[in-house]
């Protein structure tokens, strides 16, 4: 009997709110208290049907606003969805928004410990790994510094060396290659390399054909928030090229 699809979803449909009249000033926001607001509503996702095998490692490629991370957050469990049903049948690591959480008044030891432990880490095995994320983060000599000197490069760095170590079966990323310097990047791609060849199952979401091209055995292609194209990486990157160039509004939920 063939084993279920590790991720499997079906018929999903999301969409937002959002608002007709944007209020930009106090005075906006305190007369609007006392009159009814209008909001438009704008369809991110439509009947999407997806599934991703155990092991198996998938790019997912579209515009701006085609519905990618909005896609990423429902199968994380960030947001509800409208209609349809996702079934994970396994543990999410997700890399996604990393540094929420984050509290600047720690420093980086105490903020590795809270984030690792968030991602499911026990306390003992976050303690022992602390050494091993700050060398991937190239951060050891920051250790006893709060979180709040830290520039917006390192606080992320740090981040997702956290989440690479706390990775659990499913790794879902979102523009993992887009953080650090070349140094970093390359550190980042060895990690995905070794997770992909012991096994893990792994979600990409990237605008760099690159990227897909060189780790994903298969792709996707979202547009307007459809699937228009399920193939090899080769095929769908060749496509995402082609409706890339084409014009389009640029969206705000991926």
């Amino acid at each position: 009997m063939a084993e279920a699809p590790l991720i499997e979803v079906q018929g999903l449909s999301k969409s937002f709110h959002v608002p007709t009249v944007r209020w930009e000033t106090v005075r906006e926001h305190f007369f609007g208290l006392f009159q009814p607001r209008s909001f438009d509503m704008l369809q991110v996702l439509k009947d999407v049907n997806l599934e991703v095998q155990r092991g198996e490692t998938v790019g997912i490629m579209g515009r701006n606003g085609s519905g990618k991370s909005t896609l990423l957050k429902i199968i994380c469990g960030i947001y509800e969805a409208d209609a349809g049903s996702v079934i994970v049948r396994a543990p999410v690591t997700p890399i996604l928004e990393l540094g929420i959480g984050w509290d600047p008044d720690l420093d980086a030891v105490d903020n590795i410990l809270v984030l690792a432990t968030v991602m499911g880490m026990s306390l003992q095995e976050a303690k022992g790994s602390v050494d091993e994320v700050l060398d991937f983060a190239g951060l050891e000599k920051f250790a006893n510094l709060q979180l709040r000197h830290f520039s917006s490069g390192m606080a992320s760095r740090l981040a997702y060396a956290v989440a690479f170590k706390a990775v659990r079966e499913v790794l879902v990323l979102d523009e993992i290659f887009a953080v650090g310097d070349a140094g970093f990047k390359a550190r980042c791609e060895e990690r995905y390399r070794r997770l992909s060849a012991e096994g893990y199952t792994v979600i990409l979401v990237s605008h760099d054909m690159g990227a897909v091209l060189n780790f994903c055995n298969r792709a996707l292609l979202l547009d307007q928030g459809s699937i228009v194209m399920n193939d090899s990486a080769e095929k769908v990157t060749a496509a995402y090229l082609q409706v890339s160039s084409s014009p389009a509004a640029d969206g705000s939920f991926g």
